[in-house]
């Protein structure tokens, strides 16, 4: 199946651009940085949250309940139009006050410490902070909440741990390469969307595989639990767009497992995200990305369900951060190397417009 034409619409865009395709490409790095993230996070002062696990290993997502909600997700269209407009400023803040009282005066937020360039540890940092894109965003979410940008206590959750761990309120929000769509939209409170990407393929650079398309045949092909990812894989082999053959049995907890498998040979390739392939790609120069962008993902901020006031108060930050160019210098120093090609720059290099219901 060759990448689909559909356009990307980004912030201050007067047409649609056109999805951006092979241009993501990985530059030099070392490949041993997987692990090497894998082993600081470990020893970071983190507050990971319980992972419950099933007979084959992986996490199983909790069935939290949540009450109020932003947009039916069978009435949902285009769902990273469905947020709330931004605070004005004005008006009952229940949720930003409860915030606010605490004794420990922090935001705490769940994020990823191992996707490089996202949110991950540096062993090369003396400071042993976490850093990246999403971290950049949430320093910024606080200094406007709360006045101080370190008001932070970080969260490391995995990818299949972030629905739950919003629902049951271990967490004010999750800031975690997280896809806004349909399903999710019923089950947590979306900001407006923050970066625009889509699902790409990623596999060594002697495989005979060419992107999302018949090559993947009768390949193991890994991806994380509870990602767009997956849920494209089974539906996709299911209505035969994808070779009845393709072995999508493995999911892992993380995505970073995935770039692990694929160098120790267990899996012949990885989808996910194209922008986190990207900084896989990075971290490993033996690994590329095949083929275009199959999909278009919409990254945004989650919430509780009925947590309206933090909602608008985010997509306020959102606005903001853009604007006063925040968005752009974070692109610039965490992405750019990654994504972008000499001075040609990636769709992915404008953050999308922000459209509320």
């Amino acid at each position: 199946m060759n990448a689909r034409d559909d356009s990307v619409r980004l912030r201050g865009a007067g047409r649609p651009w056109r999805r951006l395709r092979a241009g993501l490409r990985g530059w030099g790095g070392v490949g041993a940085m997987a692990f090497v993230c894998a082993l600081a996070v470990a020893f970071a002062l983190l507050l990971p949250l319980s992972q419950p696990q099933g007979d084959d290993g992986t996490v199983i997502a909790g069935q939290g309940v949540a009450h109020g909600s932003q947009v039916r997700a069978d009435d949902c269209e285009n769902p990273q139009d469905q947020s709330l407009s931004p605070s004005g400023g004005d008006g009952k803040s229940p949720t930003v006050d409860a915030i606010k009282a605490r004794k420990d005066r922090r935001l705490i937020v769940g994020v990823d410490t191992n996707s490089y360039r996202w949110g991950y540890l540096d062993p090369n940092n003396p400071s042993g902070e976490l850093e990246g894109f999403d971290i950049d965003l949430v320093h910024r979410i606080a200094q406007d909440i709360l006045g101080d940008r370190d008001a932070v206590q970080f969260k490391a959750i995995p990818t299949s741990r972030r629905i739950e761990a919003v629902q049951k309120g271990e967490v004010d929000m999750v800031v975690r390469t997280m896809t806004i769509n349909c399903d999710r939209i019923g089950q947590v409170a979306f900001s407006a969307p923050y970066f625009v990407t889509g699902q790409q393929v990623l596999a060594p650079k002697t495989s005979t595989i060419t992107g999302y398309d018949k090559t993947l045949a009768g390949k193991k092909v890994c991806s994380a639990k509870g990602s767009t990812a997956y849920d494209n894989l089974k539906a996709d082999r299911k209505s035969g767009e994808l070779p009845g053959s393709t072995d999508i049995k493995t999911i892992v907890p993380n995505q970073l497992d995935c770039l692990v498998k694929l160098q120790l040979g267990e899996v012949d390739a990885v989808v996910t995200d194209g922008a986190l392939a990207a900084s896989q790609a990075a971290q490993d120069p033996a690994v590329e990305l095949k083929g275009g962008l199959f999909t278009d993902e919409y990254y945004g901020v989650a919430m509780k369900l009925g947590s309206e006031d933090l909602v608008r108060q985010v997509n306020r930050t959102l606005e903001d951060y853009v604007e006063d160019g925040g968005w752009e210098t974070s692109y610039e120093k965490w992405l750019h190397p990654t994504m972008d090609q000499g001075d040609k720059k990636s769709a992915s290099a404008t953050p999308p417009e922000a459209q509320y219901k």
